[in-house]
């Protein structure tokens, strides 16, 4: 009779690479925006997927561009007159964090067609800037943002841009 190898039932599961939220984690050039990716529950799911059903592409900006910014993200977008409840700081915070998450990953910068994002009506495109350095290196988000880094997780990429994509 041949002997079956005991299995450990209890033993933790090992992922060979981190997931977006391991990634943001330790990455605290973006802390800022991820502590405001946190407090929406599906986006902070998806993060922390291992599943391999859900790939993301996201477009965090820096510490510095957050900051940096007239109106903070719970704010609302620029000339919104409404009062701003728990409610509503809450939708816009959604709506902000979304606007940086491609629901597929990878994606290729130089296709010619925008990417939509998890905002409905709210797309990414890239231009190509320069010839130099890495892919990533070369190229700008909506005309006009820098990519200043790029980190790979299991569940999808991290572009870490110096700037805020509008809502």
């Amino acid at each position: 009779m041949v002997e079956q190898p005991s299995v450990d039932h209890y033993a933790p599961e090992r992922i060979s690479e981190p997931t977006l939220a391991d990634l943001l984690t330790v990455h605290t050039i973006a802390s800022i925006w991820y502590d405001y990716a946190r407090e929406v529950e599906p986006v902070s799911l998806r993060l922390s997927d291992t599943s391999g059903t859900s790939k993301s592409t996201l477009f965090v900006p820096v510490n510095k561009a957050i900051m940096a910014l007239h109106r903070k993200p719970h704010q609302g977008p620029e000339g919104d007159r409404v009062e701003i409840t728990d409610d509503k700081a809450k939708d816009n915070v959604e709506r902000w964090v979304s606007a940086h998450i491609v629901p597929i990953a990878p994606i290729d910068l130089s296709s010619q067609h925008p990417y939509p994002t998890l905002l409905d009506g709210h797309h990414v495109s890239f231009t190509r800037e320069s010839e130099g350095g890495a892919e990533w290196e070369q190229y700008v988000v909506n005309e006009n943002i820098r990519i200043v880094n790029r980190a790979h997780a299991s569940n999808g990429d991290i572009y870490f841009v110096d700037g805020v994509l509008d809502v």
